[in-house]
């Protein structure tokens, strides 16, 4: 406990906590406030990132990154799982399938793209495991086949009933999750030598050995004393206190975004693409970025890609079937248009850029530039409501 009070004291980031009981002190008395509710849930979640990511990162240090990248994949995803039910349940299927598309689309294409960006800033080359990112797009690629089937059906033929769709769509959910069970039984089991950690070599990936290098590393040593791995009780006892906090914060988040989203003029689709994604995913992405910049990048791929192919092939397909038990009615997996050829571009660029098993920081802007044209084209073109 006394080291997480220092981590505490000594990181102005977590200093942010006073917004988790601001949080539910201001929905008990003003529950109807939902765009300062709206801001304080942002300004919440971030510390518990914070915390979340140092207490997932000393459990990686203990386990390694393969093992460590999963854990902060399932972990993060609970937020946009608990997000999604809450939505789900007060039949918000627009909102949940926009949550869908913009976590896959956010961690494949922003978290993936800031993590080489910046890395590639304090590293003139950075290489990863080629091997387990080309495994995490296949698998990306073939939840863009499954979610692309019952969307094209729809629209090449109009006589598909509404019941032929929803059929089709749980047969397909069942498959993804077991698509997903074999791939971790591969990578984590099986075949668990072929994704190791590429070797690291700081000495000549590293800028050529200029004067910044060094301040780099006096940072970098500054930054080890206070983000030195916790104990393992500590870090699993933060991981669970803090993901409960996470969960019930999300639930206050997704009772205001509706009415702050009119409140800010955006629409459901485009709050379930950007905002939801991006705050869901606070967590991973702040792992993320601090890996990379320990040029740890296997770890940093391994959440978004990971990350990515487990809503694709987990968290969607449960939410399916979870709606048959907490919606007002079952939701499918036929997703409008544009939101198949998003997830298509998305896992056909970060398979390209992850081919080599190197990046820059030039490919980082790459693929956030993809990102912010899907942003862009979304927030003035919303999809029309199904």
């Amino acid at each position: 406990m006394n080291l997480l009070l220092k981590e505490i004291r000594h990181n102005p980031l977590l200093w942010l906590l006073v917004f988790v009981p601001a949080v539910f002190i201001l929905e008990k008395l003003k529950h109807d406030a939902h765009a300062l509710l709206f801001i304080l849930t942002l300004l919440a979640i971030v510390p518990l990132a914070a915390l979340l990511s140092h207490a997932t990162e000393s459990v990686a240090a203990k386990t390694g990154d393969a093992v460590g990248g999963l854990l902060n994949a399932t972990l993060g995803n609970l937020t946009e799982l608990v997000i999604a039910l809450t939505a789900l349940r007060a039949g918000q299927y627009m909102l949940v399938k926009a949550s869908i598309v913009g976590a896959i689309v956010t961690n494949s294409l922003f978290m993936l793209g800031a993590s080489f960006f910046l890395g590639g800033l304090k590293f003139h080359v950075q290489e990863f495991n080629r091997g387990s990112a080309r495994l995490q797009a296949c698998l990306l690629f073939l939840a863009a086949v499954a979610l692309l089937v019952p969307s094209a059906l729809a629209q090449a033929d109009a006589q598909t009933s509404a019941s032929t769709i929803q059929s089709l769509s749980v047969g397909l959910a069942v498959l993804l999750i077991i698509a997903y069970a074999l791939g971790m039984l591969f990578s984590l089991k099986t075949h668990r030598e072929v994704f190791a950690s590429a070797e690291r070599s700081d000495d000549h990936d590293d800028h050529d050995g200029d004067d910044a290098d060094d301040a780099d590393d006096a940072d970098d040593a500054d930054d080890d004393a206070h983000e030195a791995p916790w104990p393992m009780g500590l870090a699993l006892a933060t991981l669970g206190g803090v993901t409960v906090l996470v969960a019930l914060v999300s639930e206050v988040f997704v009772e205001s975004v509706q009415q702050a989203a009119k409140t800010f003029g955006m629409t459901p689709a485009f709050v379930g693409f950007i905002v939801v994604a991006i705050v869901g995913a606070a967590a991973e992405m702040v792992s993320a970025f601090s890996a990379a910049r320990k040029n740890r990048l296997d770890m940093s791929v391994g959440i978004a890609l990971g990350s990515a192919s487990q809503i694709a092939l987990f968290v969607a397909p449960v939410l399916l079937l979870i709606s048959y038990f907490l919606g007002p009615a079952p939701m499918d997996l036929q997703f409008w248009p544009g939101a198949v050829v998003m997830i298509l571009i998305a896992t056909l660029t970060a398979a390209l850029v992850t081919n080599s098993g190197r990046s820059a920081w030039f490919v980082g802007v790459l693929l956030m530039m993809v990102y912010l044209v899907f942003a862009m084209t979304l927030y003035l073109l919303p999809p029309r409501a199904q």
